[in-house]
């Protein structure tokens, strides 16, 4: 398989199915390229025809769109909790973590080298990140739904955002969080992300 990712600085889509993948143990390429520089829509292009990342080739299968990575990742792979119920329930928030939270992220764009603590924190803001506090505060741990699934995959970007403006959080959504963090996988990516030479102006929210 052949993964086709961003920024690991700032691509908070393309880390999802990549986090994924590397908790599966599953082996594929990756091929990063770097966003909003000369060539970057052509060379994503070659792979994906949304001229977005990320994008998953996996022999004549294309997919992209990063929760449609996770579902074609999931009808091999459980990453979905086995009780219905809560299936229902983890689709509905990864749904909502994909069509939502605007504000968060227009004034807490991913930002993996940066630090921003009490930036961004309008009341619309203020408000979103209150319901992200309840539905970590929900998790049955490690993870939202016990083990790691689709779900932690389309919030760990939030996990990240989180940590660069220092979100004060209560005692159960800080133990969800840190089991976010503490995964090898993701300490991989902010690894990367640390190191990547590449400034985005327009990620770069607060100098």
């Amino acid at each position: 398989m052949l993964l086709v990712i961003g920024n690991k600085n700032y691509s908070s889509w393309s880390l999802r199915p990549w986090l994924a993948l590397k908790v599966l143990g599953l082996p594929f390429e990756e091929r990063r390229v770097s966003l909003y520089v000369p060539g970057s829509k052509e060379k994503i292009l070659e792979h994906s025809p949304s001229g977005k990342v990320p994008c998953l080739v996996d022999g004549k299968n294309v997919v992209w769109d990063s929760l449609a990575i996770l579902e074609y990742l999931a009808e091999r792979h459980p990453l979905w909790p086995a009780d219905a119920s809560e299936r229902a329930r983890a689709r509905s928030l990864a749904a909502e973590m994909h069509s939502g939270f605007p504000n968060l992220r227009q004034h807490m764009s991913m930002n993996i080298r940066r630090r921003y603590p009490g930036k961004g924190r309008t009341p619309e803001v203020e408000a979103e990140i209150r319901r992200l506090v309840e539905i970590f505060s929900a998790a049955k741990a490690p993870f939202l739904f016990g083990a790691f699934g689709v779900v932690d995959a389309m919030y760990a970007p939030v996990v990240l955002r989180f940590r660069t403006y220092e979100v004060a959080l209560p005692p159960a959504p800080r133990r969800y969080a840190d089991a976010v963090l503490a995964l090898p996988a993701l300490q991989e990516w902010m690894e990367a992300g640390a190191n990547e030479a590449e400034a985005i102006p327009q990620f770069d929210l607060y100098g």
